[in-house]
């Protein structure tokens, strides 16, 4: 079990290489999945989350833990 868990529509911020983002979470997927070209690795035993970003409305899979409550 995730120990960050988040449910679709919870504002959630994270952090990558231009700086910090904050979103909306969407919903969790448990099966690799391709995102813009990108391979999310997810699994049921490794779940990730998809969050659309506030600013740019680009969409992403992230690791629970790699998300917070915003």
């Amino acid at each position: 079990m995730p120990a960050n868990i988040f449910r679709t529509g919870d504002r959630v911020g994270w952090d990558h290489s231009q700086g910090a983002s904050v979103g909306q979470g969407g919903r969790t997927i448990t099966a690799e999945t391709h995102i813009k070209g990108h391979k999310a690795a997810a699994s049921s035993d490794n779940p990730e989350y998809v969050v659309e970003s506030a600013n740019t409305d680009a969409r992403a899979a992230h690791k629970p833990s790699e998300l917070n409550k915003a």
